[in-house]
């Protein structure tokens, strides 16, 4: 660890606790850093700075050449400055600033994460695709949790920039709430295919690894120009050729077409961001119940996050139709 990351351990404020007048010493996330210009026509770096308790304003009244442009990329920075009050909201005044470097265990401290730990659901999850049946099923799991490369952003990456699951390890978290979910469910569906379903749920966000930078919560270059939907298609070509490859029985064409199919039409309506509409009675099953899970995950966040008003009401949450949550306990906290 580096001697800005050693100050950063001693003497970093979470964003929760800053007050006006407190000192700011230590290493956040950087977000958008700009140059701007202030009314009388001086240039001035503005960037938001967060951390796993908050997000806030910087702004930097001085600006020496080359600042932004040593900025630029860098995920984490290392800032001294003082907090102050502007429009009712607090604004870190930063005096200096300058890229940073972070450690795989310091990451959790710094962006909002899973408060699970990443370890036991991949432990949970691999337990419940253990119970697939099909040899060919079973081989295309071996070909993905066998990556090391995949599995590492897999169990890192969060499940959205701001929606649901945007956290540390959301993806693994949301994918596993849906296994468990199809565990229970699918015995009252017998007719569904088990196998499919199961596999549809653990690969149809598998994209997200490629379209979601973990360390600065943004879409990649990658994740703006195709998306999730179109490289979890394309993975499972991949991983399907490299099962093969190890020797597993290979994925028979309709087994491939329909979890792609469930890949694509996961959003459930185009307009939403499907490829296509679902349109496999198991692509229905994927879809309504990556719904469910995403939007009761929206809503609960939104009462936990947000402090209601008098009347007890959150702000609107644009995800679920601008809707201000009540957070109802007609019987109590049990």
């Amino acid at each position: 660890m580096n001697e800005t990351a050693i100050e950063a351990d001693r003497w970093h404020l979470d964003i929760a606790d800053m007050t006006p007048g407190t000192r700011v010493e230590g290493i956040y996330a950087l977000v958008n850093p700009q140059v701007s210009a202030s009314r009388n026509g001086n240039p001035f770096l503005k960037c938001v700075l967060r951390d796993a308790t908050g997000r806030v304003n910087g702004r930097k009244w001085s600006v020496a050449p080359g600042l932004l442009e040593s900025l630029v990329g860098a995920p984490f920075v290392h800032v001294s400055g003082s907090c102050e009050n502007f429009n009712d909201q607090i604004q870190v005044r930063v005096e200096a600033i300058e890229p940073a470097s972070v450690d795989a265990d310091r990451l959790r401290t710094l962006l909002p994460a899973s408060s699970r730990d990443p370890e036991e659901m991949f432990a949970e999850m691999k337990a419940i695709l253990d119970s697939l049946e099909h040899p060919a099923a079973k081989a295309l799991v071996e070909a993905y949790l066998g990556d090391d490369a995949f599995i590492t952003r897999f169990k890192q990456a969060p499940a959205a920039i701001s929606m649901h699951h945007a956290v540390l390890g959301g993806l693994l978290e949301h994918t596993l709430s849906l296994l468990k979910s199809a565990d229970a469910v699918l015995p009252l569906h017998p007719e569904l295919d088990r196998d499919i379903v199961l596999l549809g749920l653990m690969l149809h966000d598998s994209g997200k690894v490629l379209e979601i930078d973990p360390e600065r919560f943004e879409y990649t270059r990658r994740g703006n120009l195709l998306g999730h939907l179109v490289d979890g298609v394309v993975m499972l070509e991949t991983y399907a050729a490299r099962a093969r490859q190890a020797g597993g029985e290979p994925l028979p064409p309709d087994a491939k077409l329909a979890l792609q199919h469930i890949i694509a039409s996961h959003h459930g309506r185009q307009e939403h961001g499907a490829i296509k509409v679902p349109a496999t009675p198991e692509a229905v099953f994927v879809s309504r119940l990556d719904d469910l899970d995403a939007a009761t995950r929206m809503a609960l966040d939104a009462v936990d996050r947000n402090a209601a008003d008098v009347t007890g009401f959150t702000e609107p949450v644009r995800g679920l139709g601008d809707a201000r949550f009540y957070r109802a306990r007609p019987f109590g906290e049990g």
